[in-house]
């Protein structure tokens, strides 16, 4: 048994450990590219919704250097997400694939129903075993998660263009071949150290506009996906703060779901008075923290979704509300399989300049006053 698994962001160092630890022969799919986008359109329906089809060329791709088992994960409510499993299944069915699809549930507080959907994977293993590999995963996660963040508060200071870029994929690499846990806290170390060099003397600079980044998780967290806007944003001088990570995610949508924990409400609550029905998604979310962002004073939020999102459609629809009532401006970017990168790119030059010139009236004022 070969096993798969569709690429988010950085998702597959986590993934590749839990399995690997556990005995599983993994087949990592190519990074996301043009080539995965053009096959998953190709066999996808019209009006799917943008991550599906780049799944669905994943899947293709990894196939094709001998996976035979799918690891995808389910959902539930409003968000089309929880059918992606077996409209995906039929997808490759039809096209003549061999393989088996091991859908993983939401767990809902049952530990039993997760460790046999696992044991599906992986086959029989003592409890132990499943704790020790869990442990090592949580710690990659948990460093990939540190490591985004400095690079986000490194990159607008960096002392050559690109530098940051490639201190990361150094580390990321580095927690990636880590075998223990110790290994991987020295990696995250070397990393932090890593990202801290390439940053340049900050002198008398004035302090970067504060950009917030919302929406959709997948689109918010795969690069190729979203034209890379992080890195775009940091070298255009902007420090950029992303309102979801993988370990929150997963401490959300696993963790505190199988042991039945209370979720964090902070988003939804800063969202009641725009939005106070669950959509789906991220929608709440999505409002919730751009309420966040303007009370911490940021300069901007960006929302990213793919075409068609229904959960992120209401959310784009009421963002304008928040944007008047509290006095940030907010940009949404929506993703297809026909959004440029020169667009893309436009847009974003576009935003950046109106926060530098709102922060710099902001400055003017107060110096007058």
């Amino acid at each position: 048994m070969k096993i798969t698994f569709a690429h988010m962001g950085n998702l597959y160092i986590t993934v590749k450990a839990l399995l690997e630890d556990l005995g599983a022969e993994v087949v990592v799919p190519p990074m996301p590219s043009k080539r995965t986008l053009s096959i998953g359109s190709r066999h996808s329906p019209e009006f799917a919704c943008l991550p599906l089809k780049v799944n669905i060329g994943n899947y293709i791709e990894a196939m094709e250097l001998g996976a035979d088992t799918i690891a995808m994960a389910g959902g539930v409510g409003p968000c089309r997400f929880g059918l992606y499993g077996e409209v995906q299944r039929e997808i490759l069915k039809a096209l003549g694939y061999e393989f088996e699809m091991i859908i993983i549930e939401p767990p809902q507080g049952r530990l039993r129903h997760v460790l046999r959907q696992l044991g599906r994977l992986v086959g029989r293993n003592p409890v132990g075993k499943y704790v020790r590999a869990a442990r090592l995963a949580w710690a990659k996660m948990t460093a990939v998660d540190e490591l985004e963040k400095v690079v986000q508060r490194v990159r607008p200071f960096e002392g050559r263009r690109g530098a940051a870029t490639a201190a990361l994929a150094s580390a990321l690499k580095l927690v990636d071949e880590a075998s223990s846990i110790v290994q991987v806290k020295r990696a995250l170390e070397d990393g932090r150290e890593m990202l801290l060099s390439v940053r340049a003397p900050e002198g008398d600079a004035p302090d970067p506009p504060r950009i917030g980044i919302v929406g959709e998780v997948y689109v918010v967290l795969e690069p190729f996906v979203n034209f890379d806007v992080e890195r775009r944003l940091g070298e255009m001088g902007v420090l950029v703060e992303r309102s979801i990570y993988i370990g929150d995610w997963v401490r959300e949508h696993l963790f505190k779901d199988l042991f039945r924990l209370r979720k964090g409400r902070r988003p939804y609550d800063l969202a009641k008075p725009y939005l106070c029905h669950f959509v789906g998604g991220h929608g709440v979310e999505t409002v919730g923290h751009t309420v966040e962002y303007a009370r911490q004073k940021f300069d901007g939020v960006i929302q990213l979704a793919p075409f068609t999102c229904m959960p992120e459609i209401v959310a784009q629809d009421v963002l304008p509300a928040v944007s008047r009532d509290l006095g940030i401006p907010v940009m949404t970017l929506v993703f297809d399989e026909h959004s440029s990168d020169a667009g893309v790119l436009t847009r974003l030059e576009a935003f950046v300049d109106l926060v530098e010139r709102s922060c710099r009236r902001r400055a003017a004022k107060g110096a007058r006053g």
